[in-house]
């Protein structure tokens, strides 16, 4: 038996797809908001510039440390400088005397050497420094960036989800009003082919956007007002109204 529905009762269902269109397109928003590419972007950004964050501050750690190994050592060569002077001064003889002279002379040049290496370790340790406190600078900026954007995201989302719930209270409010089962019907052709209900205007179906010729449209005026039919290309169910040009 041909499901059968009040042609004003039909009509509403114009209405139910609306809200349902609206609800998809609502979710379509959320889904694309430009605040969620920003923070996708700024998220990207993030890992970027901690690395550089962890790069420099690791070229910084080994240049102190070799700075701390070149001190160690230039303190060595100092106390045996001092050691080796102290022993000249109280040695009378030549032969010691030949190889203390011979022995400081080498110490002296190892230091000079220790000093040059300790002086551009000092120079690079500063430059590391700059550079380590600049990206530092940079991610904490780049964080109050990105907390703004997460802000302004969860707000328009939250806009969107208000508005959802709204319509989808709507929308639940007329489904509840009209008959079952032609609501079934509605949800099972909006389920299989995207849409619901089409308005018929102008012989035009406005799912498929399809002007209804033939026999098709014959089909259409041999139908009782209040029988349920489908559209025969979008297989949504077709809606009749005086805007028809039946």
């Amino acid at each position: 038996m041909a499901l059968t529905a009040a042609p004003e009762t039909q009509a509403r269902l114009l209405d139910l797809q609306r809200l349902d269109t609206a609800l998809q397109q609502l979710a379509h928003r959320a889904r694309t908001l430009p605040e969620r590419a920003a923070v996708t972007a700024l998220q990207e950004d993030a890992e970027r510039i901690k690395a550089a964050v962890v790069e420099t501050s690791g070229h910084l750690e080994d240049a102190r440390r070799e700075l701390g190994r070149v001190e160690s050592d230039v303190d060595l060569v100092e106390k045996r400088i001092a050691r080796d002077t102290e022993r000249l001064q109280q040695s009378s003889s030549v032969k010691d005397i030949q190889g203390l002279e011979h022995e400081l002379g080498s110490l002296r040049a190892r230091l000079s050497e220790l000093e040059e290496v300790e002086l551009t370790l000092m120079e690079r340790i500063e430059l590391l420094e700059t550079a380590a406190n600049g990206a530092s600078d940079t991610l904490q900026a780049h964080t109050a960036r990105r907390e703004v954007a997460e802000r302004e995201l969860q707000e328009a989302v939250q806009a969107i989800e208000a508005e959802r719930a709204s319509v989808q209270a709507e929308r639940d409010a007329l489904a509840a009003e009209l008959p079952a089962d032609l609501v079934a019907l509605y949800e099972k052709q909006r389920e299989r082919y995207g849409t619901g209900a089409s308005h018929l205007r102008a012989r035009v179906s406005s799912a498929s956007g399809v002007t209804l010729t033939g026999s098709d449209l014959e089909m259409v005026r041999r139908a009782a007002p209040d029988e349920v039919i489908l559209c025969p290309d979008s297989n949504a169910i077709l809606v009749r109204t005086a805007e028809s040009g039946l």
